[in-house]
């Protein structure tokens, strides 16, 4: 069962990014664990997507994906995304049912270093 080294994590609002990006150099071409325990998780959502995108601070959201998580054992919800060369890295979260978790408006965004992942 693999686990996240919380050495080598960010955690906000019960969201996990490992490695938590933090030196634009080091983590380009890097994949990146996305892992959710939030609000549509706690109020019982059988599927949970991953809804990202990447971009830079006038345009966040260009190349948009929605990428459906895996549950781990812990009940939990997990995926992993390739960044390669974007500026920012933009997501939040929905369910099958399309209720979503945005992070009360703000999203949840990570400087990264250049425009291509996955």
């Amino acid at each position: 069962m693999e686990m996240i080294d919380e050495r080598i994590t960010e955690n906000r609002d019960g969201v996990v990014v490992a490695p938590a990006i933090v030196n634009r150099d080091d983590r380009a071409m890097e994949d990146v664990t996305i892992e959710y325990d939030g609000e549509l998780k706690n109020h019982g959502a059988g599927e949970i997507y991953l809804h990202a995108g990447v971009g830079n601070e006038h345009t966040p959201w260009e190349e948009t994906k929605t990428i459906k998580m895996e549950q781990t054992a812990y009940g939990t919800w997990r995926t992993k995304v390739r960044l390669n060369n974007a500026e920012s890295f933009n997501f939040c979260f929905k369910d099958s049912a399309e209720n979503w978790d945005n992070n009360n408006g703000e999203n949840w965004e990570y400087r990264t270093l250049s425009s291509r992942y996955f």
